[in-house]
């Protein structure tokens, strides 16, 4: 009778889990396809750091800016590689979250520990900074096709993006939101093209200057930091991966790792796209007088930059889906496993809502743009993206001390840990000395 009994426990506690685990938003669906991995994975990728490119070269000169732009490509794809390869190593053990993947590694409560802090500042940073992008950007198209008309506050623009963004979070999991996400990509390898190609057709500004902003070494060396912790921004898929993935099919004759690092590649050509041209094309036309965002720089024509404009909107807001979703999994996780309540609507609409005012009322507060992608891409998306899947990697494979795997992540780590250092300070200095002319509540 007691077997009995245990056996029915059992049976329930695994019935309640796998319940749970279909009403959750990362684990809900399995069935989506190789091309959803690539355009969710450009939609993470690209997004507002692309814009602010041009800017982080001027900081950082021709040379050393190429330099960076393109072994930060090489770093994060070799990174990104390593965790779809770490997502399933274990024919039906899956690694659904960021987080499992650090709890295999370090165990089950230090993995939550190193990884949950990192991954919920890039994924909150993110949705901040997109809700300050979303709204500056319908500014921008209001100020450009109606010059006389009353200027409307940045605080209300911000708003309005965020009323769409208060329904689409009720997008109960990750494949419900591939058409918001297919459009975000569409939209961003849009933006960019328009980005540089406009910047190509108005031409080299007269006398550009390609020399350094700073007025000393120090601001220069401080300057270059920041730009680096800019270029690190604009990497930041790495903290959705293992929740894209998750949504893969996956069978031993066709593990998941096939159809995600298909649409990887996919999704990094398309990076390298969008990155290269409006960083080097940028620079090239205006120098050291690039605003933070290009599009900001670009005056004329006045319709094509209102459509970029329209163009960045869309994007963020399908790039503020993809990064909140795994934020919505993780509250929604603790909510019901750790507080027992019950899985239901009115739960996930609490919840979801009180998380976009958040990120809305923080946007309003807190106005910044360059300097915010500078402290966040190195303090937070440094460990995520350059070194902390080399670090797992080594303590799962442990591969041979001084064999090519083990350089080349030793190479990653330290290049990484630089990273996270000196980007936050350089950011943080900029801001503070900045700081007299930013208006809290703008």
């Amino acid at each position: 009778m007691l077997l009995y009994q245990v056996r029915n426990m059992t049976t329930d506690n695994a019935g309640d889990r796998k319940a749970i685990n279909d009403w959750l938003p990362v684990t809900a669906s399995r069935h989506a396809k190789w091309w959803y991995s690539a355009f969710h994975n450009i939609t993470a990728m690209v997004g507002a750091g692309v814009l602010t490119l041009p800017y982080a070269m001027s900081l950082m000169g021709w040379g050393p800016g190429t330099v960076i732009l393109l072994l930060s490509w090489v770093i994060t794809l070799f990174t990104l590689w390593q965790m779809v390869e770490m997502h399933e190593m274990e024919p039906g053990v899956r690694c659904d979250r960021y987080h499992e993947l650090g709890q295999r590694a370090f165990g089950e409560k230090l993995g939550l520990y190193i990884v949950v802090p990192q991954q919920l500042l890039v994924q909150v940073g993110t949705c901040i900074v997109y809700m300050v992008t979303g709204g500056t950007s319908l500014k921008k198209i209001h100020d450009t096709v109606c010059p006389s008309c009353q200027d409307i506050r940045t605080s209300y623009w911000i708003i309005i993006f965020a009323s769409v963004n208060f329904a689409l979070s009720l997008c109960p999991n990750f494949n419900s939101i591939s058409a918001v996400s297919l459009a975000a990509a569409v939209m961003s390898i849009g933006y960019s093209t328009i980005a540089w190609v406009a910047s190509i057709k108005k031409g080299k500004v007269p006398n550009v200057d390609y020399g350094y902003k700073a007025h000393s070494t120090v601001d220069g060396v401080f300057n270059f930091m920041c730009a680096m912790g800019e270029v690190a921004f604009s990497y930041a898929g790495h903290n959705v991966v293992m929740e894209i993935q998750a949504t893969i099919p996956s069978t031993p004759e066709k593990p998941a790792k096939i159809a995600m690092w298909k649409g990887c590649v996919v999704a990094y050509l398309g990076v390298a796209f969008c990155y290269l041209p409006v960083a080097f094309v940028g620079y090239y036309i205006f120098g050291n007088s690039v605003e933070d965002n290009i599009l900001i720089t670009l005056e004329k024509p006045v319709w094509l930059i209102s459509a970029a404009n329209a163009f960045v909107i869309v994007h963020v807001i399908g790039g503020y889906q993809v990064f909140s979703m795994p934020v919505f999994d993780m509250m929604e996780t603790f909510l019901v496993k750790q507080m027992n309540f019950p899985p239901c609507f009115t739960l996930r609409f609490v919840a979801r809502t009180i998380f976009v005012a958040f990120s809305m009322a923080v946007g309003i507060c807190i106005p910044f743009f360059g300097s915010l992608l500078g402290f966040l891409g190195g303090f937070a998306f440094a460990p995520t993206s350059y070194f902390l899947p080399c670090i797992i990697w080594l303590k799962l494979y442990k591969p041979k001390r001084f064999s090519l795997s083990w350089i080349v992540n030793w190479t990653c780590i330290v290049l990484g840990v630089l990273l996270m250092i000196l980007a936050p300070i350089g950011a943080l200095r900029k801001i503070i000395i900045t700081a007299e002319h930013y208006k809290f509540f703008s």
